[in-house]
């Protein structure tokens, strides 16, 4: 009978344009500086950490970490799954979690309202939310920026 495609030219298709694999753009992330980018390494809430950690780039903690953290050029959040039982030094220090343990924060300490924490904090500058739990001390001291120390000294420094 009637066939109205019997005279119709097969419509041109282009195929897709070629894109860069994806593993390229990927391992581009982890050759660029935390800094650079505005991004931060992430340990998540069922991470489990026993030791040191240190580093040249940001870091959130969800997870649960026991020992050290040293992050001096850096910025270090707690989010507030996060469980941190260890020193902490870090250029900017956010906690929404719970921290025990001296925190040193070389530029400034933020302490939110959903936060726990028992032990020390030496920083110039500091926030301090209603409503957090905090025991322990707060030592404000604008030199602290400008030395390379902690912040810390040994019980036998203290005066009495």
């Amino acid at each position: 009978m009637f066939d109205r495609n019997k005279d119709r030219q097969p419509e041109k298709i282009d195929p897709p344009a070629p894109s860069a694999p994806a593993m390229d753009n990927a391992s581009a992330a982890y050759r660029t500086p935390a800094a650079a980018t505005g991004k931060s390494a992430v340990l998540g809430a069922t991470i489990r950490i026993k030791g040191e950690i240190s580093g040249d780039e940001n870091l959130l903690i969800e997870g649960h970490v026991e020992g050290s953290v040293s992050l001096s050029a850096h910025e270090l959040t707690i989010g507030k799954t996060g469980k941190v039982h260890a020193n902490i030094t870090a250029r900017t220090i956010r906690i929404d979690g719970e921290v025990h343990g001296d925190i040193a924060g070389k530029e400034k300490v933020v302490v939110s309202s959903t936060s726990n924490i028992k032990g020390t904090i030496v920083t110039p500058k500091m926030t301090l939310e209603e409503g957090a739990r905090f025991k322990g001390t707060i030592d404000i001291d604008p030199a602290h920026a400008n030395s390379g120390s902690t912040g810390f000294k040994p019980a036998a420094d203290k005066p009495a």
